[in-house]
């Protein structure tokens, strides 16, 4: 496993989403809190791509795999 750190805004930008605080905040307190019953990637919200790409770093514990789950809780907490 590559041990390199991601910032928050990083996964943001490799998703392609706007990756400035107040837009992280905007996206989070949109999407939360999402449903304890369904996977991250699973989510309605993420195009095709944006959810391979988190599944795929969970799964295989990959590079952004710190950052993939810090979004996972972050949108688990309550808005």
């Amino acid at each position: 496993m590559d041990t390199s750190f991601h910032h928050f805004s990083d996964l943001f930008a490799q998703l392609g989403l706007p990756s400035e605080e107040a837009d992280i905040r905007a996206f989070i307190a949109k999407h939360s809190p999402l449903s304890q019953d369904i996977d991250l990637w699973e989510a309605p919200f993420w195009t095709p791509a944006q959810a391979t790409l988190l599944r795929d770093e969970f799964i295989e514990d990959a590079d952004w795999v710190e950052t993939v789950d810090q979004l996972n809780l972050a949108l688990r907490a309550p808005a």
